[in-house]
């Protein structure tokens, strides 16, 4: 069977790809840039095609001969996300019944019990009406919260357990939810792909335990070995205030963690199990929530996450020419270009370029990236502690810190993308070059376009700084490399 997977980048659809390549089928992913994909383990077995589900043009090709679409795209984010969804799920929808796709399956979200539902979830519900009406056969599995190495509702519950052994928190962390395993949620989404064609209507999805926040952050603290939490409900915590703060704690930016938050305001319990009478449940059964977050801290401990939620999180690669390329022209461009001998092979400076970022830093004035970073979330951008989701390996399209990888030459070149709140666009590039007579030569490249009077007022700001932070990196990195 013929499978399109939108969302690949992202963290689920990053999994889903591989599942159902392992289980036989055809798989086609659709990106808006190819090279996002080029690195994945499943690169070679799938077929990429590139387009954008808000340019109803690019995507014929790519659903041309389809059995089985998955939307699992979102905007989420984004300012105006609720438009944007809408229009990409009506495009979606159309370009599939064009080309006599037989099924559509969705992960959506919860169906709230009573009230008025969150932006995301009435956004979430959208989607779900547009396709189930759109005349091709469809699926919407509706889960509340995912708990997976990497995903964004995984790492906001880990990291408040983790840093806050007290905290006073909003009352919605009484409300009670269902979790389910992301283990579960791929077994459901590629089960799905061999759906009857009379089979169109939405389905809940969700794990065997009904858990308050509280509890879920109580076991998370048990499971990973820590203390009891001291956790006191109280009300004046807003959404938006419980957003910042979370913004603040963990690597979810304030963008993404207020509407999670604000459809944590919401029960979100199963109603119904009737997706087992035509996918029967894992074998042995459903993933409990104590064994889901064990399995998660397996992945963190042994640096084996998939994706995670950062990697779908900021815009593709920007469409006008980079300012490296030698067509480029027009308007100012600043640089800051440093060079050192090394007294080590390529491959040894390779290694040490290649670890730049999370928890090896930035091998310079660490204070300085931490404020910066520190000033970065304030002004709601995404601060340094999105990391990295292996300590070793890099691949394009993913996030690093502030950063994203926009390009990798594996032992020659790495160029990172700023993904900073900037009144510019930055780049910093970091390349291993073989030396003659021997050793090698380190050259960093940080390149930085101005927005306005503001952006060049930025750069002579920071400018001073430039030769105790690159020099600083550039000096340590040649040692890191020589040790």
């Amino acid at each position: 069977m013929r499978c399109l997977v939108t969302g690949a980048t992202g963290y689920i659809g990053g999994r889903l790809a591989p599942r159902l390549l392992a289980e036989g089928h055809q798989v086609r992913c659709l990106a808006r840039t190819a090279g996002r994909l080029r690195d994945v383990p499943w690169a070679a077995e799938a077929e990429i095609a590139e387009g954008d589900l808000r340019k109803p043009e690019t995507l014929p090709a790519a659903f041309a001969g389809v059995d089985v679409a998955y939307y699992l795209v979102h905007s989420l984010g984004q300012a105006g996300f609720e438009a944007a969804d809408r229009e990409a799920a009506t495009n979606f929808v159309a370009a599939a019944r064009a080309a006599g796709v037989r099924r559509i399956v969705y992960l959506g979200g919860p169906e709230p019990a009573g009230g008025t539902p969150s932006p995301h979830l009435r956004s979430r519900a959208e989607v779900a009406r547009i396709l189930l009406a759109g005349g091709v056969p469809t699926v919407v599995l509706r889960a509340a919260v995912i708990i997976g190495s990497g995903s964004a509702s995984f790492e906001m519950l880990r990291y408040l357990t983790e840093r806050l052994p007290a905290m006073i928190t909003p009352r919605w962390v009484r409300n009670r939810i269902q979790p389910i395993a992301v283990r579960d949620v791929l077994h459901y989404l590629a089960g799905c792909a061999t759906l009857p064609p009379e089979v169109n209507r939405g389905f809940d999805i969700a794990g065997p335990d009904i858990l308050t926040f509280t509890e879920m952050m109580q076991r998370y603290a048990r499971v990973a070995g820590l203390s009891r939490r001291i956790i006191v409900p109280v009300r004046a915590l807003t959404p938006s205030l419980s957003s910042h703060w979370v913004g603040l704690i963990t690597p979810v930016p304030s963008g993404i963690a207020r509407p999670l938050v604000e459809s944590l305001i919401h029960e979100a319990v199963a109603h119904e199990h009737d997706i087992a009478g035509y996918v029967p449940d894992p074998p042995g059964g459903l993933t409990g929530f104590d064994q889901a977050v064990g399995l998660a801290l397996a992945k963190v401990r042994d640096a084996e996450v998939e994706t995670r939620w950062s990697t779908a999180s900021g815009p593709d690669a920007p469409a006008e020419p980079l300012p490296s390329d030698p067509k480029w022209s027009g308007g100012t461009v600043y640089t800051d270009l440093r060079e050192r001998a090394v007294h080590a092979p390529p491959a040894a400076l390779w290694r040490v370029i290649e670890g730049v970022g999370g928890e090896h830093g930035w091998y310079s004035f660490p204070l300085a990236w931490s404020v910066r970073g520190w000033l970065d979330r304030l002004v709601g951008g995404v601060g340094l502690r999105r990391g990295r989701r292996d300590p070793h390996r890099l691949q394009v399209g993913e996030a690093l810190d502030f950063w994203r990888v926009e390009e990798i030459v594996p032992g020659e070149l790495l160029r990172l993308r700023a993904e900073m709140r900037l009144p510019g666009r930055a780049w910093l590039e970091m390349r291993a070059e073989p030396a003659e007579g021997g050793g090698s030569r380190y050259v960093q490249r940080a390149v930085f376009l101005p927005h306005g009077l503001a952006g060049h007022a930025y750069w002579g700001v920071v400018f001073p700084f430039h030769a105790v932070i690159f020099g600083g990196m550039a000096r340590n990195i040649a040692r890191g490399a020589e040790v």
